[in-house]
């Protein structure tokens, strides 16, 4: 397998409560964020959404999918939410959010590794494409959220 470690910043000119219900309410994500095709609830898991599990489609400008199941193993909310994943990525996400000034600061961290097996022969010379098109998708989840919630987009890297 190959390993992937992804740092993903977005600075919102919005209060931190908005951005929370956005990320948490994964199934809506298609309907802002480009490079997201599905988005299926499988189990709802507990009062405060430990054990949720989703299934999860994404494809970017590449012409692949990939396709793999989260479930959600922490929820702080409207701080930090966490998941791990499994399916054609295999790994750990976590959501951060800070707010200050009315700003709010979103780090995600995305530890992956793939687990197709053409994704891990590529890997040694298409992860600088790989790295892209995780960026790719992020932007694009940045600029979705933004105007999801009507304000503006401080800084995306």
């Amino acid at each position: 397998m190959a390993d992937y470690a992804f740092l993903t910043t977005w600075l919102l000119d919005s209060p931190r409560e908005p951005v929370w219900e956005a990320i948490y309410d994964q199934e809506r994500w298609p309907e802002w964020w480009r490079g997201v095709e599905e988005v299926e609830e499988r189990n709802g898991g507990d009062g405060g959404g430990i054990g949720a599990v989703s299934r999860m489609v994404w494809k970017s400008l590449l012409p692949y999918r990939v396709e793999f199941e989260v479930t959600t193993t922490r929820v702080e909310r409207p701080y930090m939410l966490q998941a791990d994943a499994v399916g054609e990525l295999a790994g750990i996400g976590r959501w951060r959010l800070y707010e200050q000034g009315g700003a709010t600061a979103v780090l995600y961290e995305w530890n992956v590794s793939t687990t197709k097996s053409w994704m891990n022969l590529l890997a040694p010379v298409a992860r600088p494409v790989f790295e892209w098109n995780h960026d790719w998708v992020m932007s694009h989840g940045a600029t979705g959220i933004a105007k999801l919630l009507g304000c503006k987009l401080l800084a995306s890297g």
